[in-house]
């Protein structure tokens, strides 16, 4: 039997999310000896012969009926337990893995990197016993401020503009975030920087092309080795060649529809594949894909048909993505901010919107880069450019509400208001 090492440890986080309603981390650890404690899953009876394939509902039926069978053992009994006035849920801290009575891995969990690794290490397979769910009460309100704490984000793009905004939010949160970017010396360092001003380990740096399907297939793949799982997918990687349709290349118009379009679509599939797997064991947990949309999605916009086509096709994405995986509590939602003019993609002095935009005209009568800045900053209600603070707000709204989904958000200062 050959067992798909891809959903093992995101049934496991499934399962210890669904005993404590937090969120968790786990990590691998090849073994040759069962620590005492742990929980052990024989999953020789996923694999379908018939099909050749491990099933992955099969075995995420097998991590719930070994859990099970396990914490029976583990609850108290006679007196003790006739006087208990709350339910105890008790949470392993080491899960290992059978396949014809043979130890295949051993995974540990804990609820933030650097304390898995030293469970793995110390060998501390002692399991939870401090969750405890008074009976018809309600534990699913966070404070405002707790909405991502202890939860695992992935951000593409996330070493500069408003990606960089957003890495540095979440992880201000409590957050763990993986930076996701193609230029991977650069998401490296900056994660390092938020590592050694946290005094931990929140930030993982993840090379990632969005528009190569074996690149991004492989950043999930690191993501389950290195945490076990995912609970936020923001899709913010997105480039802009300015140009109008009288005069834009195919080339130029085809590389960015392949990041901002495509890009996002090869995202989603790998993500919501791996979040699948955890809602089967997790089924009441919610889970968000969030793409960085624009404002462009909303309207069009002069001489930027490539990039604006593709975020108007990125909300149908959206809005298809959201009715496909609503079955496994996966929201998928859009924010579409306004321009974030303080942001390399605007100020660069040499690739910079504003300076694309001189020397193309697109601005009739604009001399210099300052005219260009006035003349957008006039445009909005609001006299000012979107911000990394203004788009925060709305992801964090986004993931602590429940009920919607498939939405498209605008935060442009009401320069593109709702109909």
């Amino acid at each position: 039997m050959n067992i798909d090492y891809t959903i093992i440890a995101p049934l496991i986080r499934g399962l210890c999310i669904n005993i404590t309603g937090q969120a968790q981390v786990v990590i691998s650890e090849k073994a040759t000896t069962i620590p005492a404690n742990a929980l052990t899953v024989d999953l020789n009876t996923a694999w379908d012969n018939d099909d050749q394939i491990f099933d992955e509902e099969i075995a995420g039926k097998l991590f719930q009926e070994a859990y099970t069978a396990w914490e029976f053992d583990l609850a108290p009994s006679g007196v003790e337990a006739a006087t208990q006035k709350i339910i105890r849920k008790k949470q392993p801290t080491c899960v290992a893995i059978i396949n014809n009575q043979n130890l295949e891995t051993l995974y540990w969990i804990d609820q933030d990197i650097d304390s898995a690794k030293n469970r793995s290490s110390s060998k501390n397979d002692l399991p939870f016993d401090d969750y405890s769910i008074r009976e018809s009460e309600n534990i699913s309100v966070y404070h405002r401020n707790n909405i991502v704490k202890n939860k695992i984000a992935l951000v593409t793009g996330g070493v500069q503009g408003f990606g960089e905004e957003i890495v540095r939010g979440l992880t201000s949160s409590g957050a763990i975030v993986y930076i996701a970017d193609i230029n991977y010396e650069d998401a490296q360092h900056l994660a390092g920087k938020i590592n050694v001003k946290e005094h931990r380990t929140l930030a993982i740096a993840v090379q990632v092309d969005v528009s190569n399907e074996q690149s991004v297939k492989k950043m999930f793949e690191t993501v389950i080795e290195t945490t076990g799982g995912l609970d936020i997918c923001i899709s913010n990687a997105g480039v802009l060649k300015d140009g109008s349709v009288l005069d834009q290349d195919l080339e130029s118009f085809e590389y960015v529809t392949s990041i901002n379009y495509t890009g996002f679509f090869i995202v989603a599939k790998y993500c919501s594949r791996l979040l699948r797997c955890q809602n089967r064991t997790a089924p009441n947990w919610k889970t968000d894909i969030i793409q960085i949309n624009s404002k462009s999605g909303l309207m069009g916009a002069n001489k930027n048909s490539a990039y604006s086509g593709g975020k108007f096709g990125s909300i149908g994405l959206t809005a298809s993505f959201a009715l496909d995986l609503v079955d496994y509590n996966i929201k998928v939602n859009a924010i579409c901010p306004g321009n974030f003019f303080n942001s390399p993609l605007w100020s660069d002095p040499e690739k910079g919107l504003f300076v694309q935009y001189l020397k193309s005209g697109k601005v009739l009568g604009a001399r210099s880069i300052t005219d260009i800045r006035n003349f957008y900053e006039d445009k909005i209600p609001m006299k000012r450019g979107c911000t990394g603070i203004d788009v925060m707000r709305a992801i964090y709204y986004i993931i602590e509400q429940e009920y919607e989904t498939g939405q498209a958000i605008p935060v442009t200062g009401g320069e593109v208001m709702l109909h």
